[in-house]
């Protein structure tokens, strides 16, 4: 029962993270990238943080107290590189589709293990190569590289790719140093929103009234991918193999393709399909891989 209900969570939490494309999109018709950015975090972190102090609230200090200067130094890492991934990723969305965005996105998957290599020499599984090769197929034929403008904003998602598997790689390093997921969660979201804000006073027009116009974007954006989605990724990750969450996961590009073609109307050609059939193929291929390698064993 339990892992049912843990499967459950990982695919709801999932569909709320692809249909949060929906959001990001449709959010900035009347203010930027980074208000928009800065208001959903900040709702993100009002969202966590009773979470945090109702089941974390007894061990922040002594958990901090471990090691004070790394925890902060990770806080700050991991919040600058979480900024530059989503507002790179929020600007592109000015520029390309939500399906091409949610895909290219997910390309962090196969890039953790690379960056892992060639930074920490930390040995890669023979998948991962055939993995790049089915994205780089994937982006072939998902961009149209006959419009210089999509050209623009898919380059930004996989821009922004990068800084998410920087993000994930130091979520690592915390995680195995520090037991404080959802008081950590909060802070980075803080720091996030306080990043966000304080350089959209200097190249954006910020005014209330926009802001409150979007409102039902920022509350999605913030409240459900920010908050309880955060949320049912702990608690599904801690009932569930890696196998199915990877396999789970993986399907927010899905998802957030096909709320894009019913919501916005986007509709993909087969080249389209084919692309995205490719990339997800790539990233599962890289994660599945080692996994079924173990079981066999």
């Amino acid at each position: 029962m339990t892992k049912s209900i843990s499967l459950w969570s990982a695919l709801l939490c999932t569909f709320i993270w692809g249909t949060t494309f929906i959001a990001q999109d449709t959010g900035m018709d009347k203010i930027g990238p980074l208000t928009f950015n800065g208001t959903r975090f900040l709702i993100g972190f009002l969202s966590i943080i009773p979470f945090a102090i109702l089941y974390e609230r007894k061990k922040i200090i002594s958990e901090i107290n471990k090691d004070k200067k790394l925890f902060y130094k990770l806080l700050f890492w991991v919040g600058t590189f979480l900024f530059l991934g989503t507002y790179v990723q929020q600007a592109a969305l000015l520029f390309t589709d939500v399906a091409n965005a949610a895909f290219f996105t997910i390309f962090y998957v196969p890039m953790v293990p690379i960056i892992l290599f060639f930074v920490y020499s930390k040995s890669l599984h023979w998948s991962i190569w055939p993995s790049v090769l089915f994205c780089i197929a994937g982006v072939y034929l998902l961009s149209d590289f006959s419009n210089a403008t999509v050209r623009l904003g898919d380059s930004l998602v996989i821009l922004c790719a990068l800084f998410w598997s920087l993000h994930i790689i130091l979520i690592g390093s915390f995680i195995k140093n520090f037991n404080l997921p959802l008081f950590f969660g909060a802070l980075q979201a803080l720091l996030v929103s306080f990043f966000s804000i304080t350089f959209a006073i200097f190249f954006e027009t910020i005014t209330i009234p926009n802001i409150l116009n979007e409102s039902l974007s920022i509350l999605y954006a913030g409240a459900l991918s920010g908050g309880i989605a955060f949320t049912l990724q702990i608690y599904a990750q801690k009932n569930i193999a890696p196998a199915p969450a990877a396999i789970i996961f993986s399907l927010e590009g899905v998802f957030a393709a096909i709320a894009a073609w019913i919501i916005l109307g986007q509709i993909l050609g087969i080249n389209n399909i084919l692309g995205c059939i490719f990339i997800l193929s790539g990233v599962l291929l890289s994660q599945l891989a080692p996994i079924a390698k173990k079981n066999y064993k």
